[in-house]
């Protein structure tokens, strides 16, 4: 996972505050707390996914016979194809 603890509570805090006062959703005081830590799950649910599909991605192109060194133009190529291709397979591409 990319993002610490404290900066996945200081996002939901963000993006809840925005919701709020851009007037797309209401939320009763006493439901902040919830609404909140359902952002903050929807981040590590997305973290996970995307770690668990760069895991994969990255298996892929090691399995190739020929070595292809990351960072060239070849492995960045197939790194984006094999996310969008695995990315789609788990309907969020």
């Amino acid at each position: 996972m990319r993002l610490s603890e404290d900066r996945i509570s200081h996002l939901s805090h963000l993006i809840l505050n925005t919701l709020i006062d851009q007037g797309f959703i209401f939320v009763r005081e006493m439901d902040e707390g919830t609404v909140r830590n359902r952002i903050k799950e929807t981040f590590v649910d997305v973290l996970h996914l995307e770690d668990a599909v760069d895991d994969k991605v990255r298996k892929k192109i090691a399995s190739y016979k020929r070595s292809i060194p990351e960072g060239s133009n070849e492995w960045h190529i197939l790194y984006q194809r094999f996310t969008k291709e695995e990315m789609d397979k788990k309907g969020r591409g």
